[in-house]
């Protein structure tokens, strides 16, 4: 049987690693196997065909795949997947795709993905585990995966050889019961490592910080300061981090905004995350469900102000984040609230009182 693995024509930085793993999984069963991005006709006549899928809000280029492989192949199955077939598979389902699956494809989740279609790729992909014991409202990771489960004690059947890096997609590696054997055998490997989906700060021990600081960090080390509270968690493992020689220009902490917080709560937890020396990286939220990018505006804020920080993150801020550069520092300090923050020009004020 010859298999077609489809990827709609949206913007990923990375491979699509289901997509990879499904090949595996056929390559095993004697099948042949060919991917393809967009509207790019195979070189063979595929009689099964396996179409990905990312965030809700990407779900036109999904269609467009769809209904091209159903045009041109219509005697082929189609099955669509992903994480906008897993949260919407009612509105998956009018792609006109023979099958929605929802969730994980288990009898391929513990296989290496196939890199060989992807040559110029560097970086094996690797999922140590798979959920998340918090159930963060603004996180579908509950919905998708549940608490922690398909715990892997070692990782080094996903590394593909010719590879130099490591990035992890974990939810939640450090509440994984393999993370201590996983990190050993990082340090082992010598790899580079990205823990890409960021560490969650209340489990950074002393432990967890040692082991980081002695591994080849092919990127920030990312941390999250999502709503008020949370500060003396994140500010104790920057510190612990620091206590262990990681620089803090290598630390990222997450701020998301136009959630349940008010434009001045996340304005001091910015001002707060650069008091700490580190990058700050606002992030914005977007609803679960949502069909369409950047429409939401949350209860507590306006589109004005969600504005100004995606204009800030552009003007003022670095690859869209604040680093704590002095002035930044200052401009945040100097500010009596969000509106004078963010703001690219100076405030007009009124007579003192």
């Amino acid at each position: 049987m010859h298999v077609l693995l489809a990827e709609p024509d949206y913007y990923t930085r990375f491979p699509p690693l289901g997509l990879l793993k499904l090949s595996a999984y056929h390559k095993q069963r004697g099948d042949t196997v060919e991917l393809v991005r967009g509207s790019h006709y195979p070189k063979e006549r595929p009689s099964l065909i396996y179409v990905t899928s990312l965030f809700t809000w990407a779900w036109k280029p999904v269609w467009n795949a769809v209904r091209w492989c159903k045009a041109w192949f219509p005697n082929a199955e189609v099955y669509l997947g992903g994480l906008y077939a897993s949260l919407l598979p009612e509105h998956a389902k009018g792609s006109g795709a023979d099958h929605v699956h929802e969730g994980l494809f288990m009898d391929a989740e513990d296989l290496c993905p196939d890199y060989e279609l992807v040559p110029e790729w560097d970086g094996s992909i690797i999922f140590s585990s798979r959920g998340c014991p918090k159930e963060c409202g603004y996180c579908g990771v509950p919905k998708l995966e549940g608490k922690i489960n398909s715990v892997k004690h070692g990782i080094k059947h996903l590394v593909w050889p010719k590879h130099t890096r490591i990035i992890f997609f974990d939810n939640n590696i450090l509440a994984s019961p393999g993370w201590r054997s996983v990190f050993d055998e990082l340090l082992e490997l010598g790899l580079k490592v990205d823990f890409n989906q960021g560490l969650d700060a209340s489990l950074i021990t002393e432990e967890v910080a040692e082991k980081i600081s002695k591994m080849r960090l092919d990127s920030f080390v990312r941390l999250a300061y999502d709503y008020h509270g949370v500060g003396p968690v994140i500010e104790k493992a920057i510190e612990r981090l620091r206590a262990y020689g990681i620089s803090k220009r290598k630390i990222m902490v997450y701020a998301l905004f136009n959630y349940n917080g008010s434009p001045d709560e996340f304005f001091e937890r910015v001002k707060e995350i650069l008091r700490w020396g580190v990058v700050c990286y606002p992030m914005r939220y977007e609803p679960l469900d949502t069909l369409e990018k950047n429409r939401y505006v949350s209860p507590k804020w306006d589109a004005k102000r969600v504005d100004m920080v995606q204009r800030a993150r552009r003007v003022i801020g670095y690859g869209g984040a604040f680093p704590p550069y002095e002035g930044l520092v200052r401009k945040f300090e100097k500010a009596e609230g969000f509106d004078e923050a963010f703001s690219l020009y100076p405030l007009k004020r009124g007579p003192p009182k």
